[in-house]
């Protein structure tokens, strides 16, 4: 937690770090009664050393040794060897070539005139199965479908016209009346509650022990640079009394244990003579007898050469398929056909040469490097021994401050070439200007009239 200061103090403190409340109490350590205290600020201390600083680091110096060169003949190839192609073009000649038009079918329909239809190949798949070569038939030849019907009997059978079952009567629970006395509530305790009895009564209370106490005080130099204006000055305060009425126990709470007798309920009560049963009796499956045609023989169908038919019992469907073929088409047509193929020559042609002089390379380009030393001198630096901080000081306040003391103050002042002006015993602008000026040359606390800045000045009280 941060303790919180007057904006002059914040001000004063920004370029230290952060005063927590472990470092400055809130109230002045080991104090007296009658005296008064403020926090101040006490300036950072210094002292001068000198120190060897550099001025110049240490580097080096670079010079550049270029390279060298001498200037040769050289052959130099300006056109390289290349090679020229001289193409020789193809010969053709004339042929006549018969090319198919219309290449030959053979195609199952369903009869061989001229508006017959194709037949789908599921059904000549079917035929295959039945026994037909269809793969090795010549041209134009068929094949008829023949069948024989199916054969039937008639014949008994005995048809479920009612399943077996069980059928389900419930013979009833018998029970029996009789008269019972039931304890609706158990015999009890109880508790009775016989409050207190009281009565008022005077009594002196202490409500405020004897104390000493910071309050704040005024500080007549509290308009100094850098002063928070928390004067806290200790003062005894007498204890407290106070004459209160105050309720007692005349007599206290207590209770009386009492005895509750049981109730009692006559009921009519039913006791179970006989358990309810279940009673099953099966009811057999009623049968009726029916006669019913039953396939003997299934009928049958196979596919035959139409001109050689059938034998009975076997009679034609009507269904054919007959094999048409169509011979290919043809056409003669002249073409001209390759002869002698296109060939292409090489002829080499020489690369062309050209002597010029060129620069060759002797010796590289280098860099040569030579060290400079640093250079450093002697600077007085102010070195840092005591950080700038807020500390309670005791102090004069308007209860132990004078025009005399004032006086004292103004006139050591002036002896020290810190100018307040002709003493008047008057705390004015002049006067604290100087006190603030004195202290910070003296590296004293400022904010207040601190007895360390009285000690300085050679007064004393």
């Amino acid at each position: 937690m941060k303790i919180k200061y007057s904006n002059l103090l914040v001000g004063l403190l920004l370029p230290l770090t952060s005063l927590t409340a472990a470092e400055v109490s809130l109230t002045p350590p080991d104090a007296k009664a009658g005296e008064c205290y403020a926090r101040v600020m006490s300036p950072a201390k210094y002292e001068t050393v000198e120190e060897k600083v550099m001025v110049k680091e240490a580097t080096e110096e670079i010079n550049i040794v270029a390279a060298e060169y001498e200037t040769v003949d050289q052959e130099v190839e300006v056109i390289p060897e290349s090679k020229k192609l001289i193409p020789a073009p193809a010969t053709y000649k004339e042929v006549i070539e018969t090319i198919e038009v219309k290449p030959a079918t053979r195609t199952w329909m369903t009869s061989l005139r001229k508006k017959a239809l194709p037949v789908n190949q599921a059904l000549l798949d079917t035929i295959k199965a039945q026994g037909a070569d269809l793969d090795n038939a010549t041209a134009n030849s068929c094949f008829k479908e023949y069948f024989t019907p199916a054969i039937y009997k008639v014949a008994e059978e005995d048809f479920l016209v009612q399943k077996e079952r069980n059928e389900t009567e419930i013979v009833p629970a018998n029970f029996d009346t009789k008269e019972k006395i039931i304890e609706t509530a158990p015999s009890s305790k109880k508790i009775v509650q016989i409050p207190a009895e009281y009565e008022y009564v005077e009594e002196q209370v202490l409500i405020e022990e004897a104390k000493t106490v910071w309050k704040k005080g005024q500080n007549p130099a509290q308009k100094l640079s850098g002063a928070t204006g928390e004067i806290m000055c200790l003062v005894n305060v007498p204890a407290k009394y106070k004459t209160i009425k105050k309720l007692v126990v005349k007599s206290p709470a207590r209770t009386e244990l009492q005895e509750i007798e049981s109730e009692t309920q006559t009921l009519a009560v039913q006791t179970m003579v006989a358990e309810p049963i279940v009673k099953k009796t099966l009811i057999p499956a009623v049968y009726t007898t029916l006669e019913k045609n039953v396939l003997e023989t299934p009928a049958s169908f196979k596919w035959v050469d139409a001109e050689a038919g059938a034998e009975a019992p076997w009679k034609a469907t009507g269904n054919t398929v007959c094999l048409v073929e169509t011979m290919a088409k043809t056409k003669e047509v002249k073409t001209m056909v390759l002869d002698t193929p296109a060939t292409v020559s090489e002829e080499v042609i020489p690369a062309t040469f050209e002597m010029i002089k060129v620069q060759k390379l002797v010796s590289e380009a280098k860099e040569v490097k030579t060290p400079i030393e640093a250079e450093y001198k002697m600077v007085e630096k102010r070195k840092k021994l005591e950080e700038s901080h807020v500390s309670w000081e005791r102090i004069l306040c308007q209860t132990n401050m004078t025009k005399d003391v004032i006086k004292k103050i103004q006139t050591s002042l002036n002896e020290k070439s810190y100018n307040t002006g002709k003493p008047d015993g008057v705390l004015g602008r002049g006067t604290r200007n100087a006190l603030e000026r004195y202290q910070k040359d003296n590296s004293l606390s400022t904010g207040g009239i601190t007895y360390e800045t009285l000690d300085s000045l050679n007064i004393g009280l």
